[in-house]
């Protein structure tokens, strides 16, 4: 069965769990006939079999800009959802979608890809402007594989090309296995690759990045990691795993995906503190995160804010940015939706995003600006 939220002044947001991947475009397409795109974005659960529904993908808007990735879940119009697609259509009367792919992510390197970033805000400026007018809008969606362990160096390397183009996106998932996500553009799921779409709009848009933690007053510093695998092996001088409990206060606890979601390890960068999150525990006691990590860091154990009171703030906020809210598409990491499932949160939760219209997916880390963070709710507010 699937949901759609057609309006003539509006997004064309579709949410199917058919799962067949041809009945399930098939949802898409009834949703959209009749509505000229200009492109769009895909979230897929990724227990769809990936060649059939790029396929049938590939068939839905030919010679229009499609892009997406698969996800660790998916935000639906009732809240957090699974084994569904996401879709979400730009009309062509007020957007202009413009791609660039960076594909074999291990050997990425800076300075083409800054060429290649200014090219295309360049070019999509003056094709929207052409289209669409002077008075527009413009934000770069960012999806990268979110086990490629390069969206630190892609997004800084894109952030500063766009100048004054805010970038935000997420990084694919694969539910939580770790194991292959794909990233879809170019008609077809990819491995170590990424994407940019250019958005342009004669709608008012908003960007904003929050986490929903504080820090504590426990302090630890990193005293052996392995950059590269994103793993640390000692905190305090000490086994990184046996150290983490023992600042909590819970020396016996059973470490997993829950635990780390409802313990966020905090840094204080830019004047601010940011999360990042512990991905799994390894045989030996160290820790492998799901972001940047070196030695040296200074970290906090974060502590909970009330969530619900501080995402109405914020989704108010976004609307008195951009007026009446059309949607907010959310780049919400997996370890929220883990968190709010650990707090029982998840009623109050998919009834504050089917007030503001949020839809989207469960990521494996955020890129917001020139940041990749981890444990955010990351959006985009479009207004009507």
């Amino acid at each position: 069965m699937a949901e759609s939220d057609v309006r003539t002044d509006g997004l064309v947001v579709v949410s199917t769990h058919a799962a067949d991947p041809v009945a399930a475009v098939a949802d898409i397409a009834a949703s959209i006939d009749g509505v000229p795109i200009a492109g769009g974005l895909v979230f897929c659960s990724h227990r769809y079999a990936r060649d059939a529904l790029a396929k049938a993908l590939g068939e839905l808007m030919p010679g229009k800009p499609l892009f997406g990735c698969t996800s660790a879940g998916e935000v639906g119009a009732s809240g957090y959802d699974s084994d569904s697609i996401v879709f979400i259509g730009f009309p062509a009367d007020a957007f202009h979608l413009k791609l660039l792919p960076f594909h074999d992510l291990d050997r990425f390197t800076a300075e083409p890809a800054r060429k290649a970033v200014r090219q295309l805000a360049a070019e999509a400026r003056g094709e929207a402007q052409e289209g669409l007018g002077d008075q527009l809008s413009h934000v770069a969606i960012f999806l990268v594989d979110g086990l490629s362990h390069r969206e630190e160096i892609l997004t800084m390397t894109a952030q500063e090309s766009l100048g004054d183009i805010d970038l935000i996106g997420g990084s694919s998932g694969d539910g939580l296995a770790f194991r292959e996500t794909g990233v879809f553009f170019d008609g077809r799921f990819q491995r170590d690759a990424a994407v940019i779409g250019l958005l342009s709009s004669s709608r008012p848009i908003h960007v904003f990045s929050e986490n929903h933690y504080q820090p504590g007053a426990q302090r630890m510093v990193i005293t052996e990691a392995d950059a590269e695998t994103r793993t640390v092996f000692e905190i305090n001088a000490a086994p990184a795993a046996e150290e983490y409990l023992r600042l909590i206060g819970e020396p016996g606890a059973e470490l997993d995906l829950a635990y780390f979601a409802t313990h966020p390890l905090m840094v204080r960068t830019g004047g601010a503190y940011h999360v990042r999150s512990i991905q799994s525990v390894n045989p030996d006691g160290s820790l492998t995160f799901y972001c940047a990590i070196d030695r040296g860091v200074v970290m906090t154990i974060g502590e909970p804010k009330d969530r619900i009171a501080g995402m109405e703030r914020t989704f108010a906020a976004a609307e008195a940015k951009v007026g009446t809210l059309d949607h907010i598409v959310a780049f919400d990491c997996v370890l929220n939706r883990i968190d709010s499932e650990s707090r029982q949160l998840g009623r109050e939760i998919a009834g504050l995003y089917e007030r503001a219209r949020v839809v989207g997916f469960n990521t494996y880390g955020e890129q917001f600006r020139a940041a990749h963070v981890n444990q955010t709710f990351t959006g985009l507010a479009v207004g009507r």
